[in-house]
């Protein structure tokens, strides 16, 4: 069986950033679905460093204009989009003020990781969901790739799990390099917290959680892991296959026939889930 509507959820996408092996990973898994004649949909931060006026940027007045409340204070959406012609390829930006404008990845202009990067993670992941709700739109497979997408599979799985858009997909994760040094912020757990969680969702990890830990928790509420080679991390990919998801290892985006078993590694993911549903509802 194979899937008709893919969501990326990516940290980063060459053009708009420097070329990178999560950038190219950001830009080339999306063309090879959408070449398959897969329906995407791909957004991305609205990091600082991206040139809104070259890359031709517009904001989406329709999608923007919506609070999302962390740590008790409202933080505006605002959804920005622009277009790679040469990949026929739309891409949607989540921006914000306070966590976006002016404002680099993990780290500012000096190496200085900000302190509430784990509190921009939820606000772009309940950003992208909030957004592809208004959009209407069921994606079969959700492909989250780096740090800041990393809570998008746990609110996937529990907050959103009733909502027609998200209600039977499949997520795949992508860990990024392991660039947050430090702990994330005390209140992060606590802000992660959203409706529909149950009360000891969290409790398996610690207060103060560290980037192996959030990778930790992508991976427990994924269905799959895929993996190049410059991102490979052994303890990673053996917690995956101790949880028994499967792992599409070793990625080279550069070889052969890699757009075909990217896109076959996809179609079993959603294949295997249409099954588990079938035996779940007495259909077997």
């Amino acid at each position: 069986m194979k899937s008709k509507r893919v969501l990326f959820v990516t940290q980063e996408i060459t053009p708009y950033v420097e070329e990178s092996d999560l950038s190219l990973l950001g830009r080339k898994v999306p063309q090879f679905v959408q070449e398959k004649g897969r329906e995407i949909r791909t957004f991305m931060p609205k990091w600082g460093n991206v040139n809104e006026r070259r890359m031709q940027l517009h904001e989406v007045i329709r999608l923007s204009g919506m609070n999302l409340i962390i740590d008790e204070t409202d933080h505006l959406l605002i959804l920005k989009v622009a277009s790679i012609p040469s990949a026929r390829m739309q891409v949607y930006f989540i921006d914000n003020d306070d966590y976006f404008m002016r404002r680099l990845g993990a780290c500012d202009e000096k190496g200085v990781e900000y302190g509430d990067n784990g509190e921009r993670a939820i606000f772009y992941a309940r950003g992208v969901l909030e957004t592809v709700k208004k959009l209407r739109w069921v994606p079969d497979i959700i492909h989250c790739q780096g740090w800041i997408s990393a809570v998008a599979p746990i609110y996937i799985k529990t907050s959103y799990r009733e909502e027609p858009s998200f209600r039977d997909s499949r997520i795949i994760f992508s860990p990024g390099p392991c660039d947050l040094k430090n702990p994330l912020s005390e209140q992060f757990r606590a802000s992660l917290f959203f409706k529909g969680m149950e009360g000891n969702e969290l409790d398996k990890y610690p207060e103060t959680m560290t980037i192996r830990d959030l990778y930790h928790l992508a991976i427990d509420y994924s269905d799959a892991l895929l993996v190049t080679p410059a991102q490979r991390d052994e303890e990673l990919i053996d917690y995956a296959k101790q949880r028994g998801i499967p792992v599409m290892e070793d990625v080279n985006l550069q070889s052969e026939g890699i757009s075909t078993e990217v896109v076959d590694f996809f179609d079993d993911i959603w294949s295997e889930g249409k099954e588990d549903l079938s035996k779940d509802n007495g259909f077997e």
